[in-house]
C-alpha cells in the first residue's frame, strides 16, 4: 500500500510538471520598433531551463488599441516595449551562457498580463521604456501575484524626473519617472521605491559591482553624451523594491540603458566598459533571483 501511495505522489508530480509545460505558450516574434528581420539562433527551438522573458504592456499614447498609431512607413506602431527588441535580447542570453551555468533558451519569450496563467512560467521579466507604459488596474493587479508569488521584474532604459526634460511630438511634457511610478503604485501601493545600498547582495553575488557608472544609450554615437532627457538624467540610481523579507523584487535602473549596451556590445564604437558593467549587472540580478 505504501508503495502505491509513492507511485500515486511521483504520478500527480509528473502531471504537475507535464501540466506546466504544455501550458507554456510557444515561441513568436512580434513585430518591433528596429528590428523586423533579426536572424534567429540556429538552436532557437532548443528547450532549456530558463530564460527571461520580456514584458509586453500598453503605454501611454494608446497602444495598443488606438489604430491610429503608426510608424512612418505606415505600418502599426509595435510599441515602446519593443525597443531594442529583440537584438538586445540575444546578445544578452548568449552572454547568460558565456558567464554564468545557467541553462538559458537562446530567444527570449514574449509575455502579457493578460490575465491567464502564462506568465507565471517565467521567473524573470524585463521591461523596457517603462517611462511610456501605462497599466490598468488589471495588469498591475496580476503584475502584483506575480511579484509576491516569487517573480522578478528589472526595468530599464528611462531617464530624467523633470517634465521640462521631455517634449514628446504631441505636445505633450513627459516626466518619465512619473510615469513609472504611476503604474507602479498601483501595483504596490504600499510599498516604498529605495535606492539599494552599496553593500547589498544583489550587487556581490557574482560579481563585485562596488564600482558603478552611467551606462549610456546609443545616442551617444550621435551625441558624445552619456545621459538623456537634461540635467535630471545625469545621474544613474539603482533602485528597488522589497517584499516583506527584504528580496529584492522590482530592480530599478534609472538613468541608464542597459538595453542598449546588450544591443550595441558587438560594435566598437560602443565602449567596452559600459557593455562589460550591463553584462555583468544582469548576470549579477538572474543569479541574485535564482538564489533568493
Amino acid at each position: 500500500m505504501r508503495y502505491r501511495n509513492i507511485g500515486l505522489v511521483v504520478a500527480c508530480g509528473l502531471v504537475s510538471f507535464f501540466g506546466t509545460l504544455f501550458a507554456q505558450k510557444p515561441f513568436k516574434e512580434w513585430p518591433a520598433i528596429e528590428y523586423n528581420d533579426f536572424p534567429l539562433p540556429q538552436d532557437y527551438q532548443q528547450k532549456a531551463d530558463w530564460t527571461r522573458a520580456r514584458l509586453r504592456y500598453p503605454d501611454i499614447y494608446g497602444y495598443p488599441d488606438n489604430p491610429r498609431l503608426v510608424m512612418r512607413d505606415g505600418s502599426p506602431f509595435p510599441g515602446y516595449w519593443t525597443m531594442d527588441y529583440p537584438r538586445s535580447d540575444r546578445h544578452l542570453l548568449q552572454g547568460v551562457r558565456r558567464l554564468t551555468r545557467i541553462d538559458t533558451k537562446s530567444v527570449e519569450q514574449v509575455v502579457s498580463l493578460d490575465g491567464t496563467d502564462e506568465i507565471y512560467n517565467w521567473p524573470v521579466l524585463y521591461a523596457v521604456e517603462v517611462g511610456h507604459w501605462k497599466l490598468p488596474a488589471d495588469q498591475a493587479a496580476q503584475l502584483r501575484e506575480y511579484l509576491l508569488r516569487g517573480g522578478f521584474l528589472m526595468v530599464d532604459d528611462f531617464h530624467g524626473s523633470n517634465a521640462r526634460d521631455h517634449y514628446v511630438n504631441d505636445g505633450q511634457n513627459i516626466n518619465e519617472w512619473q510615469v513609472f511610478t504611476d503604474s507602479m503604485s498601483l501595483v504596490f501601493p504600499d510599498r516604498q521605491i529605495e535606492d539599494i545600498p552599496n553593500g547589498d547582495p544583489i550587487f556581490h553575488v557574482l560579481y563585485d559591482l562596488q564600482d558603478r557608472f552611467q551606462v549610456p544609450g546609443a545616442q551617444y554615437f550621435e551625441t558624445g553624451i552619456t545621459y538623456e532627457k537634461g540635467p535630471t538624467g545625469k545621474p544613474p540610481h539603482w533602485r528597488c523594491i522589497r517584499d516583506d523579507r527584504g528580496r529584492i523584487m522590482v530592480a530599478i535602473c534609472h538613468n541608464m540603458d542597459l538595453g542598449d549596451a546588450w544591443e550595441h556590445s558587438d560594435e566598437p564604437q560602443y565602449l567596452e566598459k559600459w557593455a562589460s558593467l550591463a553584462y555583468r549587472i544582469a548576470m549579477n540580478y538572474f543569479i541574485y533571483d535564482l538564489s533568493h
